[in-house]
C-alpha cells in the first residue's frame, strides 16, 4: 500500500489554496492542500505498525511551531508546478529529516526539501506562463501554528485518506 506523511495547514490557508487548485490542479479532489514531509512510499502492515510507533515518538518529542506562507513560487523549468512558498524553519526541516532516517522506508528524493503547498500542477508551458504571471502578483501572507502531522494512505481510486494523526507533545 502507498503511504505519505503530510501536514495539513489551517482551514484559512487550505481555503486560499483550494480557490486556485479547483481551477489549476487536476488532482484537487485527491487530497486537501498540504505540506509533504515524506512523499509516497510503499509499506506492508508489519512495517506500518513499526512506523506508527516511530511517528508517535517523533510527535511526542516535537513542540508546536509557527510557519509562514509568504508568496507564490514555481518549480519551473523542472516542472510546471505552482505553489505557496512555506518559509523553511529549523523545526520543519528537523521533522523532514527525522522522516528520512532510521526506521523509515528510504525514498530517493529527486530534489531538496522545499516546503510548499501546491496550487497548480500538470500544466502545459503556455498555460503555466499565463497562470504564473497572474498569480505572482497576488500577495500571500499567512502565519500558522503547526501542532500535528498525518500518515495518509492512497486508496484504489487514487484518493488519499488519513490513517492516523500525530499531535505534538502527546504520549
Amino acid at each position: 500500500m502507498k503511504y505519505g506523511i503530510v501536514i495539513f495547514p489551517s482551514k484559512e490557508i487550505q481555503d486560499e489554496a483550494n480557490a486556485f487548485r479547483k481551477r489549476y490542479d487536476p488532482k484537487y479532489t485527491n487530497i486537501p492542500p498540504h505540506i509533504t514531509l515524506k512523499p509516497t512510499f510503499e509499506m506492508d502492515i508489519p512495517k506500518r505498525d513499526e512506523i506508527v510507533r516511530e511517528l508517535k515518538k517523533i510527535a511526542n518529542e516535537t513542540e508546536p511551531f509557527k510557519i509562514n506562507v509568504t508568496k507564490v513560487k514555481s518549480f519551473a523549468p523542472v516542472t510546471y508546478t505552482i505553489y505557496f512558498k512555506v518559509e523553511p524553519t529549523p523545526e520543519l526541516n528537523a521533522l523532514y529529516d527525522k522522516m528520512h532516517t532510521g526506521k523509515f522506508p528510504t525514498t530517493k528524493d529527486q530534489h531538496p526539501f522545499v516546503p510548499h503547498i501546491t496550487i497548480a500542477q500538470d500544466l502545459v508551458e503556455d498555460e503555466y506562463s499565463d497562470i504564473y504571471a497572474s498569480l505572482q502578483m497576488k500577495e500571500i501572507e499567512y502565519e500558522d501554528t503547526i501542532d500535528r502531522f498525518q500518515l495518509c494512505y492512497q486508496i484504489e481510486n487514487g484518493f488519499w485518506t488519513v490513517y492516523d494523526t500525530f499531535v505534538f507533545g502527546q504520549e
